[in-house]
Formats: structure tokens, C-alpha cells, sequence
């Protein structure tokens, strides 16, 4: 079983702030079941997007976690922008997570190298 996507959010921002860096929540999307968008804001104006892994790279055992992938690598704010919105036309239940921290593998737990078995 999967924990809440506001529980899920509410915990990221406190673990965020508990290093000392700064996050915030741009969009709130459906508290139970939303796919949750993760930006991550560099001092250089360019940014990370993170967002929800296929659901081809969970095992069984996985099945209740939340696991993220790189969608965007260091790229302009507007760049992530229209992704976001193409994205939320998709899913308007969708969350966006707003990060200012230069470090989040602690933080934001990816997909591993393993290749998509499709």
C-alpha cells in the first residue's frame, strides 16, 4: 500500500528544511492518489525536474514506494515550465514540489540504472 500523496509531499518539505534548505509547494494536487512533479531550483537560474518512474521499473516488493526519475537535467526555467503544462493537462491532479537545495539524492529516491524490462 502506497502512502498518501500529502503525507508523501508534507514529509519531503520537512526533510528539505530540515537540512536547511528551502521548499515549497506550488501545486496540490489529488491528496490521496496524485503524481507528484519535483523541481529542484539551482542558483544559476537552471533547473532539475523529477518525475514520477514507470511504473515498469517497480518489483513486487516495491509496489507501495515512490520512485523518481531525471526527466529534465540542469535546463531553463521555461523549459520545465511547458513540460509541467503539457503535463498538468494530462493529469490535472498532479502535485509540483518546488526544492532550492543543491543536494537531494538523500532526498528524492530515483530509479536505479536498472533498464526498463519493455
Amino acid at each position: 500500500m502506497r502512502l498518501r500523496t500529502d503525507i508523501f509531499v508534507s514529509a519531503l518539505v520537512r526533510r528539505v528544511f530540515a537540512r536547511g534548505n528551502f521548499a515549497a509547494v506550488e501545486k496540490k494536487g489529488a491528496q490521496e492518489a496524485g503524481a507528484v512533479f519535483i523541481r529542484q531550483l539551482f542558483r544559476d537560474g537552471r533547473e532539475t525536474l523529477y518525475a514520477p518512474a514507470p511504473q515498469s521499473f517497480f518489483d513486487e516488493e516495491e509496489s507501495g514506494m515512490r520512485l523518481f526519475e531525471i526527466r529534465l537535467d540542469k535546463v531553463e526555467a521555461e523549459t520545465v515550465r511547458e513540460l509541467l503544462d503539457r503535463e498538468r493537462k494530462f493529469d490535472p491532479d498532479l502535485w509540483i514540489v518546488e526544492l532550492e537545495a543543491d543536494d537531494v539524492a538523500e532526498i528524492v529516491p530515483l530509479v536505479d540504472e536498472r533498464k526498463n524490462p519493455l
